[in-house]
């Protein structure tokens, strides 16, 4: 009796550490089985999709430039030529539209895998809806976003502030301004050349006032600013408020402009008696008839390259560009001019691989070498600065970092469509006989009405 009490007790225990055992392995189990699906869900989060690698297989990608000055010389050096090198199988297939194209045309009717855009058209080309949102595409191929200098990075970031914060291009370059000058004319007229040092507008008005004058039936000019739209760039100053869209001339800042444009208007001999006032590249390149000309470094270096190869040189070099007294060290804004990727195209990420290219170290020393100052941060590209390029040989070349340049003040929408009203502005001040106050008022009362219209055609801001 007693031993089969106790088998008794014994198999009671035993039942009794199986049912707990077994009640005790259930939710273990589950335990393990959530732990490993949350380990699989977070595994699935952190996973990039799949993407192809530029390279892998054939490929030609097309290219388009909505604005800016980008000759094909350049086009190929930077660009289509490095990727080629690098990626045999890549070929980056330039879009030439004929000259009366607009950029809606062309996207409406094109689908360009890449589109390269400078501040005036970054606008317009937002509206066409052409631009991809990079921020999937930044995150995807781990583009580091800090090697961008922030001035060029923060104004593309601020395109968009009043919108979700799409990311809608990356920096190419820091287009910005120097002084050219043609040693010719300064030789010419026994003036010594500008240096390293950074003029006041002062000083360089003296200059140009030697430097204006007509001889043998050739009338040279001293100096070519690019008018009010170019001077406004030296302060940094938007043509139409942020907020309301009018006109933004009523400022002190923009007295000083229209004032400085008209002491240059004033110099005599610079408006010819044939009233011939706004003078620009061609009377600099080709017809070599202007002492200094204050300009954006892509607006010149490329088509003199292409003036070099056509066989077309003279003597020239390069100067720090001029600024108010007050505000010497500083330089006029530096223009960006900027890569993106077709929010269209079918291959966004071989496209964005190729943006990214150009921006590695390597890609952004070729575009140094060849005269576009680096959209990334690395003063060691700076010492390389035209080294490739043959027309900026023997320039002087570091004269193009002397001085910080502004960020580039905020692109309106309704900027570009009312520039017209400063070019006449200008003209009233050359020609027409307006003092300064009267030629802001006339301009700010043609923008605002332009505005009233454009708020039906392109809508608030």
């Amino acid at each position: 009796m007693r031993k089969l009490s106790l088998s008794i007790v014994v198999l009671t225990v035993f039942t009794l550490l199986a049912a707990c055992a077994s009640a005790g392995n259930k939710p273990a189990d589950n335990q393990a089985g959530a732990s490993q699906e949350a380990a699989a869900n977070v595994k699935a989060d952190n996973v990039q999709p799949e993407f192809k690698k530029l390279g892998e297989e054939p490929l030609t990608l097309t290219f388009f430039s909505t604005s800016g000055t980008f000759p094909d010389v350049e086009f190929n050096t930077l660009i289509a030529d490095p990727i080629k090198k690098k990626f045999p199988n890549v070929t980056i297939e330039r879009i030439t539209p004929a000259a009366t194209t607009t950029n809606e045309e062309v996207l409406s009717t094109h689908v360009p895998d890449i589109i390269y855009s400078s501040s005036s058209s970054h606008q317009r080309i937002i509206r066409t809806g052409a631009y991809e949102d990079l921020r999937d595409l930044i995150k995807r191929h781990n583009f580091d976003e800090s090697r961008i200098k922030p001035i060029l990075y923060d104004y593309i970031k601020d395109i968009t502030k009043d919108k979700n914060g799409e990311i809608y291009a990356i920096p190419f370059n820091a287009n910005q301004h120097v002084l050219y000058y043609n040693k010719d004319i300064f030789d010419k007229f026994g003036v010594p050349y500008p240096t390293e040092k950074q003029l006041t507008w002062d000083e360089t008005l003296e200059i140009a006032a030697k430097l204006t004058r007509t001889e043998n039936g050739v009338n040279y000019i001293g100096l070519s600013v690019d008018n009010l739209t170019g001077l406004a760039k030296g302060l940094g100053l938007p043509y139409v408020d942020r907020e309301t869209g009018n006109a933004a001339l009523d400022t002190p800042d923009w007295l000083r402009v229209f004032e400085l444009n008209k002491r240059i208007f004033e110099i005599p001999g610079y408006v010819t008696p044939e009233n011939t006032w706004n003078w620009g590249r061609d009377q600099f390149m080709k017809d070599q008839v202007i002492g200094m000309r204050v300009t954006w470094l892509a607006n010149m270096v490329g088509p003199l390259e292409e003036l070099r190869q056509q066989g077309v040189e003279f003597n020239w070099d390069i100067a720090p560009a001029p600024n108010f007294s007050d505000l010497l060290g500083k330089t006029r804004e530096a223009q960006i001019h900027s890569l993106s990727v077709n929010s269209q195209s079918e291959h966004k990420d071989e496209a964005f691989q190729v943006i990214a290219e150009i921006l590695s170290d390597e890609g952004q020393k070729i575009l140094a070498r060849n005269g576009r100052v680096p959209a990334v941060i690395n003063p060691e590209l700076e010492k390389e600065y035209g080294l490739d390029i043959p027309v900026l040989q023997g320039k002087s070349v570091q004269n193009v970092f002397i001085g910080e340049p502004l960020q580039e003040h905020y692109i309106h929408p309704y900027e570009l469509e009312i520039t017209t009203r400063l070019t006449e502005a200008a003209e009233d001040l050359a020609v027409n006989g307006l003092d300064v106050n009267s030629a802001i008022r006339k301009a700010t009362e043609a923008i605002n009405k332009d505005v009233e219209t454009l708020r039906t055609t392109i809508g608030d801001k």
